[in-house]
């Protein structure tokens, strides 16, 4: 067990020295916006929206109102938080309108933002407003996925990002682990980030929600999400990591960051503002060795209750604003 832990912290100290080679000692803050609770599939074994398609009786409602996702955005400019991506279920909006949503965030933070929003044939509609796309890969290991994303062939998720490739956007997928797969599967997630040239992995650990089949699971234990993590930055130095934990396991953050995560993600940004698990968050960057683009902590760069880019958004930002400033714990 000793001679174990010795190689897995030495494989740590080597990520960890490749991060700082290629991509600096900075970690960001990612937020991904999600555009609607409602999926039209809703039938992935892990996720919260899969619970809730049968209880929308109309998806419509479903729709988060588009300027409070403006306002959403204008907060993480604001804070410095980077856009993860934006996220909904399928049909729960249409190419145009995404494509809307997209451009308006682009000009609020100033770059073109990260699609997460489903498998697409529709990728030629999109432009400079896009920056990337990602593909749900989910899991790491090509039975599980049949099993437990029936309605997302893996194959459906290549082809689109071999497209998005082709069209010049970056690509990235996403990856939960605690999902039953095992580090011998890290070998077929190496050969799919070759294959299909993959700049971004995005990875989380299992949130167990109530009436999935996950339900009672645990999450993943911190160093084997750490070793996963460490191996892929071994293998590629310069891609982009992130990594999503959640607030009760808020000390995975640093062991992450050693391990190769250049971004951390998966927080819910104004219930944990200025509390004592946003204090949290920036001490593991910081006892890490890094430093922190975006604040948790500094209510100074909340800025004013009302919106600097469109008063129609006002109402919003108050109340985001208002709710980071509450004492909530």
């Amino acid at each position: 067990m000793i001679d174990m832990n010795l190689e897995l912290f030495d494989l740590i100290k080597d990520a960890n020295n490749i991060t700082l080679k290629n991509h600096g000692n900075t970690v960001s803050l990612e937020r991904a916006v999600f555009l609607s609770w409602w999926c039209d599939k809703g039938d992935c074994a892990f996720c919260y929206m899969s619970t809730q398609k049968n209880k929308i009786k109309d998806p419509a409602k479903a729709r988060r109102k588009v300027p409070n996702i403006y306002a959403e955005a204008e907060m993480c400019r604001r804070l410095h938080w980077n856009i993860e991506f934006l996220s909904g279920g399928y049909e729960s909006f249409t190419t145009p309108e995404i494509k809307e949503i997209a451009t308006t965030i682009k000009n609020i933070m100033g770059e073109g933002v990260w699609l997460n929003t489903g498998i697409t044939e529709e990728l030629n509609e999109y432009g400079n407003e896009i920056k990337g796309i990602t593909g749900a890969v989910e899991v790491a290991n090509q039975k599980l996925h049949k099993e437990i994303c029936p309605s997302k062939s893996l194959e459906d998720i290549s082809n689109m990002l071999e497209v998005a490739g082709d069209l010049g956007f970056k690509k990235a997928i996403t990856i939960i682990l605690g999902l039953g797969e095992t580090l011998e599967d890290l070998e077929y997630l190496i050969d799919y980030i070759k294959t299909y040239k993959i700049d971004r992995v995005i990875f989380y650990s299992l949130n167990p929600h109530k009436e999935t089949i996950y339900a009672e699971s645990s999450q993943p234990a911190s160093l084997y999400y750490a070793e996963v993590v460490a191996r892929i930055r071994v293998e590629f130095p310069s891609l982009e990591i992130i990594c999503g934990t959640w607030i009760d396991n808020l000390a995975n953050i640093g062991i992450l960051i050693l391990s190769g995560a250049t971004g951390i993600t998966k927080f819910p940004l104004f219930k944990m503002f200025g509390t004592k698990y946003g204090k949290r968050v920036e001490e593991e960057v910081k006892a890490a060795g890094r430093q922190l683009k975006g604040t948790f902590t500094d209510k100074a760069m909340l800025g004013p209750e009302k919106s600097n880019i469109n008063p129609e958004w006002d109402k919003f930002i108050k109340r985001y604003v208002k709710e980071s400033l509450k004492n909530k714990y």
